[in-house]
């Protein structure tokens, strides 16, 4: 018996060929479904109010309320979905806007058969998913290494950045070479200087004030 809980999936695409390639590759996993689908912005609102789903799936290409508008709707509105944007655009800007409305993670449509399903189960579990060089390129863009106006140390710092790029607790420890729980220790210093709760808010914070190792 799977004991893993399934992740329900609203995917909102303007293209049903691409909604088809991506609803087929989902179903190739035991712990992910497809629960609905919409074609522009106003779809998404009440798709999302019906269904209630753990995951967006949002292009930020569609016709009428394009993706950053839905975004923007969306932070207006009280769920508890996380969302994921699948865009073809290369342009940093749409990802910095993305992430500034509060998307979780940013995935190119080039690259969705090998990092979409892994995404999903990083951003289910409370992470933030951006790559490496967009993770350095977004919070470049929000304003430097120490834009945040609360005193952190350079080694909250390190635990910081590394979270924002997406390294769990165990990887953080490796990386720093230090214990996990004190990562854990860090990380519950970290929470209560900026006021946030849980990673994601901590990586789009980290992210949003450009806060980077010294």
């Amino acid at each position: 018996m799977n004991s893993q809980p399934t992740i329900r999936i609203a995917l909102a695409d303007d293209h049903p060929v691409f909604r088809d390639g991506v609803r087929q590759l989902l179903s190739l996993e035991p712990d992910m479904v497809v629960i609905g689908e919409a074609s522009d912005g106003e779809q998404v609102i009440g798709l999302l109010k019906e269904h209630r789903p753990d995951i967006l799936l949002l292009d930020l290409s569609m016709p009428g309320l394009d993706g950053h508008t839905t975004l923007a709707r969306l932070r207006t509105e009280r769920f508890n979905t996380k969302i994921i944007v699948l865009t073809a655009s290369e342009d940093q800007n749409h990802h910095v806007r993305a992430v500034g409305y509060g998307a979780c993670a940013v995935v190119l449509k080039q690259m969705a058969t090998e990092l979409l399903t892994s995404s999903i189960r990083r951003v289910y579990n409370g992470e933030i998913w951006l790559d490496g060089g967009m993770t350095a390129a977004i919070m470049k863009s929000f304003g430097g290494s120490n834009s945040s106006d609360v005193s952190l140390t350079t080694r909250q710092r390190e635990v910081i950045e590394l979270v924002a790029q997406g390294f769990t607790n165990g990887q953080i420890a490796k990386s720093l070479f230090v214990s996990e729980q004190t990562v854990k220790n860090h990380l519950h210093q970290i929470t209560g200087k900026l006021g946030v709760s849980g990673r994601i808010e901590l990586a789009q914070y980290a992210i949003q004030h450009g806060i980077r190792a010294i």
